[in-house]
Parts: C-alpha cells; sequence; structure tokens
C-alpha cells in the first residue's frame, strides 16, 4: 500500500504524486529574451535539451509583473486576485500608511509545497531574497525534514527555522553579496547539492534579477550569468528530476537616447492638477534592495483623499507621454486578475520604454549611476518563459495548444503534465 495519496488538491488544482523530484526555477527577471539570444548562439545547451526534448513556450506572468505576485501565483498555482499579494506594498486608507504585503498572514489561500508536505512529501523551498522566504513556505513545518531558507541569510539558518544548520559551510561557497550573480548561482548550487543528498519530491528554487537590471541580453555580463545558471540545470536534471523552469517577470531598457532614466514623476504630475495631499501614488516595486532599480517600475497605483474621483484622475493622466493604461480599480482588477481590497483607485502602467515614480525627491538614483534603468512591471514585461525538461502527455499538449499558458500553472504541467 502507498504511503502516500494518490493525489493532493492544493487551491482547487488537483496534483497527482510526483513521478520523481520535480525541481520548479523562478529565474527572476528572465526575460524570454535571453533566452532567445543565447539559444540561437548556443551559450545554453541544457536548457536547450529541454527545449528539444520537453516543452516549451511563452507564458503570461501575473499582474503586476513583479517578483512578490508572481512568486507567489507560482507556488499557489493562482492568479493575483487569489492569493492576495500584488505588490511589496499597499495603501492602508485608514491609517494613509504604507503596508508591506512581504508576511505569509496576508497570503491568500496554501503553498503548494507545504500541501504537499503535510501528506507526506519532502520538500526544499530555496530563495535568493529573505522577502519571499516566510511566503512561499507558509505553513511549513521544518522540524519534519524540510528546508526552507533564502540565501541572503544562509550564515544564520538554524535546524528550527531552515531545517538545516550551518548551511553556509555545507554549501562550500562564500557568502554571496546582495548585488551579485553568486546570490542566484548559491540558490541553484543549494538546490543540486539537497537534490542529491536528500532527494526530496518538491524544490522550489527562486532566484534575483540583479543580472537582468544590470545588463541587457547583448552584454558579456549576462551572458556569464546564463552560462552558468545553463550549467546548473544541466547538473539538476542529470539527477533524475523534471525540471520546470519560469521567470516571475521580463525586463525592459527604460531610459532615454542620453542614459537617462525615463520617468514619469506622477505624484508631481497630479500634485500640480489637483492640489498637495488630494492624491497617493504608490510604487508596489519598492523594497529594501533598490540600488539597480531605484523603486522605479511599469506600474503604480493611486489612491485618492475623496475630493478627487477616479475618472479625474484618468482623464488627466491619460494622455500623458509614456502612459499606456489608466484604469479604475474595477477595470484594472477585471483585466489583470487582481484583488479589489488591495487595490488603488487607478492603476497606471507605463509603456514599455518608460517608468514611473512617485515625486522626484523621493527617489534616490545614485545606484543607477553608469547604468542604464532596466525595470518591470507592466505588460510589457508580463511574458515570462515556460519550459519543461520533459514532454507533454496527450491530455496537456491538448490543453496548451487549446489555451493561453499561464505562469502559474507551472506545478500543474510538471506535476501533472509531464511524462
Amino acid at each position: 500500500m502507498s504511503p502516500h495519496p494518490t493525489s493532493i488538491v492544493v487551491n482547487g488544482t488537483a496534483y497527482r504524486w510526483p513521478l520523481r523530484p520535480v525541481v520548479a526555477v523562478c529565474i527572476d527577471g528572465g526575460d524570454p529574451r535571453y533566452l532567445q539570444r543565447f539559444l540561437a548562439d548556443g551559450t545554453i545547451p541544457h536548457i536547450a535539451r529541454c527545449v528539444r526534448e520537453g516543452f516549451a513556450g511563452v507564458a503570461d506572468g501575473s499582474m503586476p509583473s513583479f517578483t512578490c505576485p508572481n512568486n507567489m501565483s507560482i507556488i499557489t498555482g493562482t492568479p493575483t486576485a487569489r492569493h492576495g499579494i500584488s505588490g511589496n506594498f499597499y495603501l492602508d486608507t485608514a491609517t494613509w500608511e504604507p503596508v508591506v504585503m512581504t508576511g505569509p498572514e496576508l497570503l491568500r489561500g496554501d503553498s503548494i509545497v507545504t500541501r504537499f508536505a503535510e501528506a507526506g512529501a519532502k520538500v526544499v523551498s530555496i530563495t535568493a531574497k529573505d522577502k519571499l522566504r516566510r511566503q512561499l513556505s507558509k505553513g511549513l513545518d521544518v522540524s519534519q525534514g524540510h528546508v526552507s531558507f533564502s540565501t541572503e541569510f544562509i550564515e544564520k539558518c538554524t535546524l528550527a527555522d531552515n531545517g538545516i544548520e550551518n548551511a553556509l559551510a555545507w554549501l562550500g561557497m562564500p557568502k554571496p553579496g546582495m548585488y551579485s550573480m553568486e546570490l542566484s548561482l548559491s540558490v541553484l548550487e543549494a538546490g543540486i547539492k539537497l537534490l542529491r543528498e536528500r532527494r526530496p519530491d518538491l524544490l522550489y528554487l527562486s532566484l534575483t534579477d540583479w543580472v537582468q537590471h544590470k545588463w541587457a541580453p547583448e552584454e558579456e555580463g549576462a551572458r556569464t550569468f546564463y552560462r552558468q545558471l545553463d550549467d546548473c540545470i544541466g547538473r539538476l536534471a542529470a539527477l533524475d528530476a523534471t525540471l520546470a523552469l519560469t521567470a516571475d517577470h521580463g525586463m525592459s531598457d527604460k531610459s532615454n537616447a542620453a542614459g537617462e532614466p525615463n520617468v514619469i514623476w506622477l505624484q508631481d504630475v497630479l500634485d500640480a492638477k489637483f492640489g498637495a495631499g488630494e492624491t497617493t501614488v504608490i510604487c508596489p516595486i519598492t523594497d529594501a534592495f533598490v540600488a539597480h532599480h531605484g523603486a522605479l517600475g511599469g506600474f503604480v497605483r493611486v489612491w485618492s483623499r475623496g475630493k478627487v474621483t477616479a475618472r479625474q484622475i484618468i482623464d488627466h493622466i491619460g494622455g500623458v507621454e509614456g502612459i499606456e493604461l489608466a484604469l479604475d480599480r474595477e477595470t484594472a482588477c477585471r483585466l489583470f486578475e487582481m484583488p479589489p481590497d488591495r487595490e488603488g483607485d487607478v492603476a497606471v502602467v507605463a509603456r514599455e520604454n518608460v517608468c514611473i515614480g512617485t515625486s522626484a525627491r523621493n527617489h534616490d538614483l545614485s545606484g543607477l549611476q553608469g547604468h542604464r534603468l532596466r525595470t518591470h512591471g507592466g505588460t510589457s514585461e508580463a511574458k515570462v518563459p515556460f519550459i519543461l525538461s520533459r514532454p507533454l502527455n496527450d491530455a496537456y499538449k491538448a490543453k496548451a495548444a487549446a489555451v493561453p499558458l499561464k505562469s502559474y500553472q507551472l506545478f500543474d504541467y510538471a506535476i501533472n503534465g509531464t511524462l
């Protein structure tokens, strides 16, 4: 008799028990243009083999195209409207203060890895940035042999909190810097080592997008990273795992011809029209590590204090050069599957080569000196790769042909859809 159930239902989706270990890798900032370039020139032979022998497509990521919403979509198998994490911040209109959205108590629904762990599977969740760790492993009891840690704080791992101790010495790599490709590569190396030593049933490995913020696909720094990424993918595949590769968002150059950030200072625009204090612009890309994007992205939210209507805001900014969409709450939530209770009165999306900030005085762009601004958040960065190392069964071939791929279906396709 099998020691585990034949299937697990998580947030309404039934998942069969994995035939072999499933390793899901979220290549943070992994715009399809990087893979297209490096597949074409032979830089990434192991990923090329996945594309050739398994399944590959381009999927729709969740909006806004930021890290937290999309990682939570992947780990819950649901759109943003279901899991509720629609950025790093939302505005509490009772206090008019931004609320950090990275706590597990704000995540609605269950983590796929946690539900499998409760059913007897051995699971691993490793992230580059610690801001994701607690939400990704919401409810996970690491005392039962599971592992959950970030390489940001790898030197602080304990058995009680992370399911592993002395992790830095165990991994045998130097402590990676926050602004380095090694922060991502150490996630992959830890996943390889755990797969070899413990052979868990599910692994979720989430990287960071420092490389993609810094280098365009044609630059050598990007090629160096993807070559090392590909080597790690090859070693994971050699351990008889099913690999599932996607990204949380793409990445676009948002600088002008002079190399300066191409920014709409939206709070300044609104204050000039309606008066200071009548509206509040929130940049939900904002987190503790802004040196590579200056808290500038392609999506912001606007709240009104009451005197200005959403229609007035939309009518005023709709014609501003560089704004692609200005939508009221209901329309934005319907179009992008976002949670209404955490949405602003107006959602604003920038054009591909433009970003949006609050007021110029509120953004520190010193970290961008010497580099073009590359960032994300809008619909322009919502297309992501969707690659499986094994071919699809007939049912999922038909599914993939009939309806658009969504990145939050990654575990569904990897577990239920592969041979």
